[in-house]
């Protein structure tokens, strides 16, 4: 068992709440750019407070999950997280806030499958809401991440032309991230 097997455990239970998600984070950024191995994943998910329950309760099973800690993650658009009990790996639920980018995230969601021998589809982040978040999560690490600048450098690589840079301007200029986007674009090649 992977990550990615671990992942659409949550996944089949989300869609089976009705509960809108997107894959983000390094599993997104594997899919979307290079490859890369990791022990954890990370989704967005539009969760309401009578969620809380059913979700702690299914996955109770095969999960440590904290139904508490769920329910304040939900009041308070944060993040909670699901350890696999028998892998030991990782899922990071977050809770967008309202109006922000992680209904951006939302909104544009792609299907993908994840996977050489899947033919389960989960929904995905675009290229440049990758790079946007990434961007984002380099900066507040203190710029010190070098694993989450070759994520963010190496989507920019594989999307190439079909990145929508006037997209990636916008919410680079209303996150405060056009410095690290520019940036990010020359050393990928990709400064137009």
């Amino acid at each position: 068992m992977n990550v990615l097997d671990v992942l659409r455990q949550v996944v089949t239970v989300l869609e089976g709440l009705d509960v809108p998600y997107v894959v983000v984070g390094s599993v997104a950024s594997s899919a979307r750019g290079f490859p890369r191995t990791t022990n954890d994943a990370d989704i967005v998910a539009d969760l309401r407070p009578d969620h809380a329950g059913p979700l702690a309760a299914v996955l109770g099973g095969s999960f440590y999950v904290d139904a508490d800690a769920i329910a304040r993650a939900i009041a308070q658009h944060r993040s909670f997280n699901a350890i696999h009990l028998e892998t030991g790996f990782k899922i990071d639920v977050f809770v967008p806030q309202p109006g922000g980018f992680g209904w951006q995230q939302l909104s544009r969601r792609l299907p993908e499958r994840l996977g050489a021998r899947s033919d389960t589809l989960v929904f995905v982040a675009t290229g440049e809401d990758i790079v946007i978040a990434k961007l984002d999560w380099y900066r507040s690490s203190g710029e010190g991440s070098a694993r989450q600048w070759q994520d963010l450098v190496g989507v920019i690589k594989v999307q190439g032309p079909a990145l929508d840079r006037d997209y990636l301007r916008e919410w680079a200029a209303t996150l405060g991230l056009t410095g690290l986007l520019e940036r990010a674009l020359a050393d990928a090649g990709a400064e137009t």
